[in-house]
């Protein structure tokens, strides 16, 4: 009875934690380190790492390894992902990318059906050729061998456990298993997670996976090249050769990943230097473009629940991701400006086409410094994902987002894992009107990304946050509205993550339905705007620096929880 009582009390203060309003929680607070993430097994494996003194990249590297166990939907080793990074010592920021790779064989038309024709999204998801090359063992070797502290192995440790002994079914888990249709059924996935009846587990029932146990032991103690060049890889390549929809992935493929530090991409608002990741993840260059573009305008006099505010955040919205669509890609294979993307000026020309009374009757993509004009299109991103926020005593902060793209990804399991669907995120049609897009598919390329693991800088060049979310596209919309709310508004980290959420979709702008900002929709309509509320939940994790004291903060909407050390 003792032993269900243990497994159990995570499950209970979990679920009193899970709340459908935007009231903030109790914050973790103190003058040493701290770890948000969107599960409290996966938060607790971080704080262990940080009290055998790891340093925050190590604790976040556990943290994601953890969350492949308990959220497996989500993220973890089957995904990639990509870490911010902030040296205290040194004061430098530095970013990680482990996004991953399109096989070398795959070309423009991978997801074209028999008919010669792009594959529907829903249609290209399941099965091999939607899997692409796994990278965040090989991000996590990287940044451990530059900010790492404690032994490999020890990493792996909380992950394992959690494996091995069992851990709680949570509501949202069960949820999402309930609604997810394309999971392979293989015995594994019926055994660990389906009754004898063929129905899903019951919430509170404990879940062993000791399948994963066993690989996490062996990746922990022979390290990253066991798993991309040993028999993990030969599984995992049997594994997506062998799906429905099979990929040509090879054993190469995987050898051949590598890891990149890339320049991380700073702008500046309001005197806050707002640095995140580069190409191919968009979320830098747009999470700056619309702070930006909305720098001429009072934000702080408006306040938060003014509807021009959001009249506001919306039209800089649809410019940011105008650009973000037509410029945005894999550096390695498309010229991306960068540069001219977050151009101060620039954006003041952007930011003239924005009346706070009126709605623009549409939106294009304007013609950054140094930018090759380029067809624009979208790609077929999802809501899901984690990030998971760290630092650590001395001030060294790891602001990580990892991901399998969709609900559990392509649906396929290999080594008791998930593997992503993450080469969805390519735009399936590879030309538009005539013309190749930047984001099509191509051989051992990154899909682009929306993922925005963001680290804040006060004007004194201290850090004030460390923010990032899930969600698909709307991470962008998300970690922008925290960072408003945190500067303009002076809220703290947790109330600025409880704010309800705008996102566009399409030319529709979304906003959270059944929140307070819900009746503010028809004056955005009065004013032009294509507007209509929806569902779109939130799971952000965040950490802020007030008076030397490091606070976590989770979203009240999610299973997150903020754990101080």
């Amino acid at each position: 009875m003792l032993n269900r009582l243990r497994f159990l009390l995570p499950l209970f203060l979990l679920t009193a934690c899970v709340q459908q309003g935007a009231a903030p929680r109790p914050q973790a607070a103190m003058s040493g380190g701290v770890v948000s993430a969107a599960d409290p097994r996966a938060a607790e494996a971080g704080r262990t790492i940080l009290r055998q003194g790891g340093s925050a990249a190590d604790a976040a590297l556990a943290t994601m390894v953890a969350l492949t166990v308990v959220e497996p939907q989500s993220s973890g080793i089957g995904g990639g992902g990509f870490l911010v990074h902030h040296d205290a010592r040194s004061g430098r920021v530095s970013s990680f990318d482990g996004r991953e790779k399109a096989p070398d064989a795959a070309g423009p038309t991978w997801f074209f059906g028999p008919d010669g024709k792009p594959l529907a999204y829903d249609e290209a998801i399941p099965g091999g050729k939607s899997v692409g090359v796994p990278g965040n063992l090989r991000m996590m070797e990287l940044a451990h061998e530059r900010h790492g502290k404690l032994r490999w192995a020890q990493l792996f440790q909380p992950a394992i456990r959690l494996a091995r002994d069992g851990f709680v079914m949570t509501p949202r888990l069960r949820e999402a298993l309930i609604d997810t249709k394309h999971i392979e059924p293989t015995p594994h996935v019926r055994s660990l997670y389906y009754g004898p009846d063929g129905q899903v587990k019951p919430v509170g029932s404990i879940i062993r996976n000791p399948e994963l146990a066993d690989l996490l032991t062996r990746v922990a103690r022979r390290g990253p090249d066991y798993f991309y060049t040993g028999a993990p890889a030969e599984n995992l390549v049997r594994t997506v050769t062998t799906a429905r929809r099979p990929s040509l992935m090879t054993k190469g493929d995987l050898a051949s990943y590598d890891a990149k530090e890339r320049q991380p991409v700073c702008g500046e608002y309001r005197r806050h230097r707002i640095c995140g990741m580069g190409p191919p993840s968009s979320g830098a260059t747009t999470v700056a473009a619309i702070l930006k573009q909305l720098e001429r305008f009072d934000m702080a006099a408006l306040g938060p629940r003014n509807p021009t505010t959001w009249h506001l955040f919306g039209e800089s919205m649809r410019l940011a991701y105008a650009d973000r669509d037509a410029y945005l890609a894999d550096p390695d294979y498309v010229r991306v400006p960068v540069a001219g993307l977050i151009d101060p000026a620039y954006l003041a020309s952007r930011s003239s086409l924005i009346s706070p009374d009126r709605t623009m009757a549409s939106v294009s993509a304007g013609t950054p410094p140094g930018a090759i004009r380029v067809t624009a299109a979208a790609s077929g991103e999802v809501p899901s994902t984690s990030h998971m926020v760290a630092v650590d005593a001395a001030g060294n902060v790891a602001s990580l987002t990892s991901t399998i793209e969709g609900v559990f990804g392509s649906g396929l399991t290999v080594d008791g894992y998930f593997l992503n669907n993450e080469l969805t995120d390519f735009s399936l049609a590879p030309e538009q009107n005539g013309a190749p897009v930047v984001n099509r598919v191509e051989g051992g390329k990154r899909p682009r990304s929306s993922m925005s693991p963001t680290i804040v800088y006060a004007p004194d060049g201290t850090v004030r946050l460390a923010v990032g979310a899930a969600g698909g596209p709307t991470i962008i919309a998300q970690v922008a509205k925290v960072i408003i709310g945190v500067v303009d508004w002076g809220m703290s980290a947790e109330a600025a993550v409880a704010l309800p959420s705008m996102y566009l979709r399409g030319s529709r702008l979304l906003v959270d339905q059944g929140s307070w900002l819900e009746p503010l929709v028809p004056e955005l309509k009065r004013r032009g705007g294509n507007v209509t509320a929806s569902k779109l939940g939130g799971k952000l994790n965040a950490a802020e620096r007030v008076g030397g004291v490091w606070r976590g903060a989770a979203d009240p909407r999610s299973e997150g929880v903020a754990l101080a050390q």
